[in-house]
């Protein structure tokens, strides 16, 4: 039997909603927790309940277990998908990094994913995704264009958080890249739980050889948790792989250029932040853009 088109329209267009929406809730939900915990020893915590949870979800579900070459390659994109991107991020913001500006950077990704995956994929990228790609970063600038100025007239940020910055785009877009070629045969679930296991395994070595691990156990941090551990660790997650699985990793990695709109309004919804009409219209050129990256034209009948 045939699929629905309009349901599998639905579906094509639902799951990167969801995907964006859950993703770009990290953001808020650091800025929740970081001011309770410092960032090696929050994700350190966040990573052993995910990986508690997982573990249960894995037993009932009775999920396969790749071999061990494939789990050493799972394990790496753990490092990079996780470690260095949650952990530049944390410590960007941490440092006195606007989150505005961390994710512009970290948007560069679909530019930086795109170019590695021409390079290790061979993938083909044509004209039109190029165009999306490039009014997708303008869209990106235009988005945070008013916090880039404000951020300048308070004294700006210390310029080491550039270093974090540019190692949480770093592991983004290489483990992206790295999942595509390496790890798609593996089960969600099991492949998740290894590649959390890795991550909590740097967290917490940085955690004890770097930070205090002082943690106060305040309200907006337990929710914070929660919603990070639930909405981010376990869902974007799944759901990114499972994206990077069905499409090629340049067409995944177009979706973080609605990340930054989508930010910005939840920061205008819970911290009561405005949106100017270059914000808005930001967010427009972002749409259009992942529309020509990942939209694919319709193919003409033969015959």
């Amino acid at each position: 039997m045939a699929a629905n088109p309009k349901s599998s329209a639905l579906f094509s267009f639902g799951v990167p909603a969801l995907f964006v929406w859950l993703w770009s809730t990290g953001f808020i939900g650091a800025k929740y927790g970081l001011p309770y915990a410092e960032p090696f020893t929050l994700l350190a915590i966040r990573m052993l309940i995910t990986i508690s949870l997982l573990s249960c979800l894995a037993w009932v579900l009775k999920a396969r277990w790749p071999g061990w070459r494939s789990a050493g390659h799972l394990a790496v994109t753990g490092l990079l998908v996780h470690g260095c991107y949650l952990g530049g991020v944390y410590h960007a913001i941490d440092g006195g990094m606007p989150s505005g500006i961390v994710s512009l950077i970290v948007g560069l990704q679909p530019l930086v994913t795109s170019a590695v995956a021409i390079m290790v994929l061979n993938e083909k990228i044509v004209p039109r995704q190029w165009l999306g790609l490039v009014l997708g970063l303008v869209g990106i600038f235009l988005v945070l264009l008013e916090k880039f100025a404000a951020d300048e007239s308070q004294g700006g940020f210390p310029a080491w958080t550039l270093i974090w910055a540019a190692l949480s785009l770093a592991g983004i877009s290489l483990g992206t890249v790295y999942q595509k070629r390496r790890g798609t045969t593996a089960d969600l679930v099991s492949g998740a739980l290894i590649q959390f296991t890795a991550a909590a395994t740097l967290f917490t070595i940085g955690a004890f050889t770097l930070e205090t691990r002082e943690v106060e156990w305040a309200p907006p941090l337990i929710f914070s948790m929660a919603w990070l551990v639930f909405g981010v660790s376990i869902g974007a997650i799944l759901l990114l792989m499972w994206l990077i699985r069905r499409g090629a990793a340049s067409q995944v990695a177009s979706l973080f250029y609605l990340v930054p709109p989508v930010t910005a309004l939840e920061a205008y919804l819970l911290f009561g932040e405005r949106l100017g009409l270059l914000a808005m219209a930001g967010g427009t050129l972002s749409i259009v853009s992942v529309a020509l990256v990942v939209v694919r034209p319709p193919t003409k009948a033969i015959g």
